[in-house]
């Protein structure tokens, strides 16, 4: 029998760790060669890990909602037949290491009185820090009391490190010491030690009034990511906007004329969104100083235009899938991306690299009625563009005869941008450039 190690596969460049979601295959379990063993959520994407080999599940290194890192192994599985050569030849070459090793685990056990255990506290602890507290006998009350620096305010490897740097120079006190201590010289302890928290502290929520009709209901792990970007965006960006109309009854009357033979020839459907996505891209090209992103008192100059498409998911949820080099693309392509983003999406069918990389967003309010909207920006981008519906409206016509009032077709694009790093002269131009593009559609081209 030989053992094989199931590692957190790589998940796109951006993408370093991930969390166990749920385990599909429990100890014990036959599992066959390509078949799902966990699932796990990056910050944005679910997925599964499928196994490599055929054989019986025989130990899960890491629990649900454990954070891995990416190359770690996570599970051991029990597979036929005889190890590789190089494994046999390890296990031969350092028996008495092994032996030693144990021997060394064994003695640690005996000097370990009470074990650790993190479940009664509230935090989430990565299985480094976890290792390193039960190492050096860090009590889970000390652990609680430490200011993390990651984020959602963890503690990482740093903090945790520091944290036994000062306890043993004496700097801070361990919990039962304090105790011990009199009263007056903790309040100095605590005045003189006690950092300023990093991450500054949200206002207290209003108290909200519960009665016995009222249905309580938990947010998903993905509402709940997606409720800390809206906050935290707009709490890190000065939001502005800027609306214009747009008259697209040409774009309306060339579709109406070439979805059919467009969807026959290609074997996809042509919506709006494609159009206006190869519009944003062109506008991009012609204004970079919107395809930026700002870090600290730096502005980053994209090299690439990849445009941020948001979708709506079965369960209500936003996810925003990531069109790479679009300016690259034309209709056609264009469409096929915007299809094949979408309908994964849906079926939850993306990987985490669809949603890495975006430099600029776009949302279709418009499918949902909305006239138009004001989005919050997908940081750290500096804009996103909103389209709303197109609806028959009575608009007046200028000819060489003279105007008069006809039926056009017409829609809003709403443009937030951050008004940090982009003026109104920068970002009103940038939507009417898009608007420019949209109203000189060519009728007569092809697709």
């Amino acid at each position: 029998m030989a053992r094989f190690e199931l590692k957190l596969p790589k998940m796109g460049e951006s993408v370093a760790e991930a969390t166990i979601t749920n385990w599909l295959k429990e100890v014990g379990d036959r599992i066959e060669a390509d078949e799902a063993v966990l699932e796990i959520a990056t910050d944005k994407v679910d997925s599964e890990v499928p196994s490599e080999v055929s054989g019986v599940l025989v130990e899960q290194l890491f629990g649900k909602d454990d954070l891995v890192q990416v190359g770690q192994t996570i599970a051991i599985i029990e597979t036929e037949g005889d190890a590789p050569a190089e494994t046999k030849a390890e296990e031969v070459a350092v028996p008495e290491a092994v032996a030693e090793i144990e021997k060394t685990i064994e003695a640690v056990k005996e000097t370990v009185s009470v074990p650790q255990d993190f479940a009664s506290s509230d935090k989430f602890f990565s299985p480094l820090v976890k290792n390193i507290a039960k190492e050096e006998g860090v009590s889970i009350a000390e652990l609680d009391s430490i200011q993390g620096s990651g984020k959602d305010g963890r503690v990482t490897k740093e903090d945790i490190l520091k944290y036994i740097e000062d306890r043993k120079s004496g700097v801070v006190l361990a919990p039962k010491a304090v105790e011990e201590t009199p009263k007056a010289t903790v309040e100095t302890v605590k005045t003189v030690q006690t950092p300023e928290p990093v991450v500054q502290k949200s206002q207290q929520a209003v108290p909200v009034s519960v009665n016995g009709g009222d249905e309580i209901i938990e947010m998903d792990r993905m509402r709940k990511l997606i409720s800390g970007y809206m906050v935290a965006s707009v709490q890190t960006s000065a939001h502005v906007q800027s609306f214009i109309e747009v008259d697209v009854t040409n774009i309306v009357k060339w579709r109406d004329k070439v979805k059919t033979a467009f969807e026959k020839r290609e074997g996809e459907k042509l919506t709006f969104t494609p159009i206006m996505m190869e519009a944003v891209a062109k506008a991009l090209k012609d204004f970079p100083g919107m395809n930026i992103s700002v870090d600290g008192e730096y502005i980053i100059k994209k090299k690439n235009i990849n445009l941020g498409m948001a979708a709506a998911l079965p369960n209500g949820n936003l996810i925003v899938p990531v069109i790479k080099n679009a300016d690259q693309l034309n209709l056609v392509g264009m469409a096929k991306a915007v299809n094949d983003l979408g309908n994964r999406a849906k079926a939850g069918k993306l990987k985490p690299d669809d949603t890495q990389g975006g430099t600029y967003t776009v949302t279709n309010v418009g499918t949902f009625g909305s006239v138009f909207g004001t989005p919050i920006i997908n940081q750290p981008q500096v804009g996103i563009l909103a389209l709303g519906a197109i609806r028959k409206v009575p608009a007046v016509i200028e000819t060489p005869e003279g105007d008069f009032i006809g039926i056009r077709q017409k829609m809003f694009l709403s443009h937030s941008y951050d008004h940090r790093v982009v003026d109104g002269a920068l970002g009103g131009s940038f939507v009417k450039r898009v608007a420019e593009y949209l109203e000189a559609f060519d009728v007569d081209r092809d697709f």
